[in-house]
């Protein structure tokens, strides 16, 4: 994984407020998505996606772009029906600080326990060439999800990457805050590998559009 020190400056807002929800953050951890570095600068991207877009030199930005935007969407999605930290009968389980993952055959008391100790995790598609790994509820919200991005998912499979899964939450683990002044806040977490440091930030507060660096995700 990789270790994160980031000082927030210029914080408004109540402090009360702030550090209940980093409480929060600390003990359900936060949704896994992919960062708007991921996108390019002004989504450039995605370009490629757009219809006569000429050829591009680096495929593998776009490819990996376009499959970041439907895990988002379906993330998105799973968040808004309160389903992103919960388990269904038939969806893949992503076993934490792996990339392996398990069906899921029933949700029983030890599973839910396992689930709350971030020691597995629902997962989201990277879409690609093959099955999804899921069924019933969870395979119907993603076909449906996908359903809006018929242009990137033609362009994913001409690529022809495999589909993989994703976890769609990430424990923020070692987090530690500290106002350093009236208005600067220092948060120092850790996050598993291919996790994104502004996903943290985003849970927290408005950027005012600007994008954080993360070189580490």
């Amino acid at each position: 994984g990789n270790r994160f020190r980031i000082v927030l400056r210029d914080v408004i807002g109540d402090r009360a407020v702030l550090e209940s929800r980093l409480a929060t953050l600390a003990r359900e951890g936060v949704p896994n998505y992919f960062g708007p570095q991921r996108f390019g600068r002004g989504l450039s991207n995605l370009r490629a996606l757009l219809p006569g877009a000429p050829p591009q030199r680096e495929i593998g930005f776009a490819v990996s772009a376009a499959r970041s935007l439907i895990f988002n969407a379906v993330l998105a999605e799973r968040i808004a029906q309160g389903s992103w930290n919960r388990l269904f009968v038939a969806e893949r389980a992503n076993l934490d600080g792996r990339n392996s993952s398990f069906v899921v055959e029933t949700v029983d008391a030890t599973l839910e326990a396992r689930l709350a100790e971030f020691d597995v995790h629902p997962t989201g598609p990277m879409w690609g060439e093959g099955e999804s790994g899921v069924e019933g509820v969870v395979n119907d919200l993603e076909q449906h999800v996908a359903t809006r991005f018929a242009d990137a998912i033609e362009f994913v499979t001409a690529a022809r990457v495999e589909f993989a899964r994703r976890p769609l939450r990430v424990a923020v683990r070692e987090f530690e805050w500290a106002w350093l002044d009236a208005d600067a806040l220092q948060l120092s977490f850790a996050l598993r590998a291919g996790s994104f440091a502004t996903a943290v930030i985003r849970e927290l507060l408005d950027s005012g559009g600007e994008v954080l660096e993360d070189e580490h995700a």
